[in-house]
């Protein structure tokens, strides 16, 4: 008899088989909110982006009205998605296919040869169909259902564990945007970043400056919650230390690093804060976008704050090894990079499930704790308990 390869919780196949990512884009991402974007994404008339949540593309676009309105990206007449990701319209939607053509708001205003090829149709039946557009935080989301209730019934109890930032003072700063595409399961990527037991090993050059052993967190609901002091060789100066202007007052710096079920993760620092969204792509690939706000501040201040501070950066933070160790100048180990750390240590783990000799040991009773209760919440929602 085959034994079951288990990931504490999951199976093995839960990493890596084209049905169980089925199932959890149908079942999770497909009925949840989802991340969009910014609230300045749009901000005039005409404006759109589109997000794929689950199975459902679905666009946000700001009518005449300045109302924004969330839409199913589907022509009513053969099912073409009528917009691409982000742009602007004029004052009406046309699908590229047959010229049908919808309003700001919706409604089908217009289709090519209707009285010769449509005899009788009735187009108020045949508008967009609605689903759900509601802001957070200065963040945009979106759900598939008309009238999910208020998008504070799925964020609400977990917004006291959050930062104290007021991210509407700050602004973004388009040059720390990235995207990876990570060859790993999405669930290994958000067990990776809520996994507390990693930080002082994996992260021992790059993340000295926070204080590890003092973290707290926990779930609230299906979403976790963390933060963690400066660690105290970095608060000391911190005012000359922080790589950039600080968005804290000095009683509340420190680092929350919640994840939102089921994967946007925020980076609220002392001197920035960013979002970290998860997008499943395959059983073995996920895309993470970052964006990052920070101070709004003087290009003479930012610059000013990186000179004071970067003989502190140069001696505290470093690679995981010396490229001396491992010959590599360009390995992700070596890079002093937290981020390329953590890709290289998903995508190593990924590999590793392919093998018949694959097994996990003992878990870490606190550190590790978050990744099995991940575990437990991603089954629960496929199995209908959520």
């Amino acid at each position: 008899m085959t034994v079951a390869r288990m990931m504490h919780v999951l199976p093995v196949e839960a990493y890596t088989s084209q049905e169980w990512f089925d199932r959890e884009q149908a079942q999770i991402f497909s009925k949840l909110w989802r991340f969009a974007g910014f609230s300045e994404d749009i901000s005039e008339p005409g404006q759109y982006l589109s997000v794929q949540a689950g199975l459902n593309n679905i666009f946000i676009v700001m009518g005449r009205d300045r109302r924004l309105r969330a839409f199913h990206n589907i022509c009513r007449h053969r099912g073409t998605q009528l917009l691409r990701a982000v742009g602007k319209t004029q004052k009406a939607i046309t699908c590229p296919y047959h010229d049908w053509t919808y309003d700001l708001e919706g409604r089908l205003v217009s289709v090519p040869e209707e009285a010769e090829e449509f005899t009788g149709l009735n187009k108020n039946c045949l508008g967009l169909k609605p689903a759900s557009v509601d802001l957070w935080r200065g963040m945009l989301f979106v759900h598939p259902e008309p009238d999910p209730g208020s998008i504070m019934e799925w964020f609400g109890k977990v917004e006291p564990h959050l930062g104290p930032h007021k991210v509407e003072e700050l602004v973004e700063y388009p040059q720390a945007a990235t995207s990876h595409d990570i060859k790993a399961n999405w669930k290994i990527v958000v067990e990776n970043y809520i996994d507390v037991y990693h930080l002082s090993h994996l992260h021992s050059g790059t993340l000295a400056m926070y204080d590890h052993a003092r973290a707290k967190y926990g779930f609230v609901g299906p979403h976790y919650a963390f933060w963690e002091p400066l660690a105290e060789f970095y608060a000391r100066d911190v005012e000359k230390n922080a790589p950039m202007p600080l968005v804290l007052p000095k009683d509340q710096l420190g680092a929350s690093v919640p994840m939102l079920f089921p994967g946007l993760g925020l980076g609220e620092s002392e001197t920035s804060w960013s979002t970290f969204h998860v997008i499943p792509l395959a059983p073995d690939l996920t895309r993470v976008e970052t964006r990052t706000r920070v101070k709004n501040a003087s290009d003479w201040e930012f610059s000013t704050q990186e000179w004071r501070s970067g003989a502190f950066w140069g001696k505290h933070i470093s690679g995981k090894y010396a490229v001396e160790e491992l010959g590599e100048a360009e390995d992700p180990m070596t890079s002093g990079d937290f981020m390329a750390e953590d890709v290289y240590a998903c995508e190593q783990q990924q590999k590793s499930l392919k093998s018949p000799y694959f097994e996990v040991g003992a878990s870490a009773e606190q550190g590790e704790s978050p990744v099995r209760q991940h575990q437990q919440i991603v089954l629960d929602f496929l199995e209908g308990r959520r």
